[in-house]
């Protein structure tokens, strides 16, 4: 298995290039998916820098996080459960996966804190994936306003699974003008300046379209 540092050093590289294709100027910060890999690789990833480590499933994040604590950011990047939310949601620095009221309204009792919150939009529209479709987002994000412990930082999406670059392209791109709707209605609780996009497969197109999180993990972790 290939070291993280080889790893991140090729990854660094590319968003770098990304970039400056693109001319944009945005940091972007790297998490480690580390859903499917032991808490040793994990450990390996944060001694290597990394410090953003993403899981999908409360039983995995737990398990990590007793092991290497506050030595990483956790953000929790699979649909979540109203009913498991008690178990990770003050245990985590990002949650990538808001896409329901009752969600929120569990959050919002659960939480001791405020919760960074990204947004899921579904922009491609399929239906094998979670999220609001694009009309939805909006209204969805007004409706939050109530909620003290609920910051929406972002938006999130998966692109497809495609070959065809032009499609996933055209979704990172539609994600982008959406945040940029969010960001121009000036609300205190969603200032909405992240765009959680890009995996191992395609984070290079979503740093050319302005992603400023990338969730990796084949690519980085194994």
């Amino acid at each position: 298995m290939a070291k993280i540092t080889e790893n991140l050093q090729f990854i660094n590289e590319k968003i770098e290039q990304a970039k400056n294709r693109s001319e944009k100027k945005q940091d972007v910060t790297v998490i480690a998916v580390t859903k499917q890999v032991t808490t040793e690789r994990a450990f390996e990833a944060v001694e290597a820098g990394l410090i953003h480590l993403g899981e999908n499933r409360p039983e995995g994040l737990l398990a990590k996080k007793s092991e290497i604590n506050n030595q990483a950011k956790w953000h929790y990047i699979g649909s979540l459960q109203s009913r498991k939310v008690k178990q990770v949601i003050n245990e985590i620095d990002y949650l990538h996966s808001l896409d329901r009221f009752s969600l929120a309204e569990e959050i919002n009792k659960r939480a001791q804190k405020t919760i960074n919150c990204f947004v899921q939009a579904n922009v491609s529209g399929e239906e094998s994936k979670h999220g609001l479709n694009r009309d939805e987002v909006i209204p969805f994000i007004e409706s939050l306003a109530q909620f003290e412990h609920i910051r929406i930082v972002g938006l999130m999406t998966m692109a497809p699974n495609t070959e065809e670059e032009e499609i996933i392209r055209n979704v990172f791109r539609e994600l982008k003008n959406l945040q940029q709707e969010v960001v121009k209605l000036n609300l205190p609780f969603a200032p909405c300046e992240e765009l959680s996009m890009g995996m191992s497969n395609d984070y290079e197109i979503a740093v050319e379209e302005g992603a400023t999180f990338v969730r990796i993990g084949t690519a980085l972790v194994g």
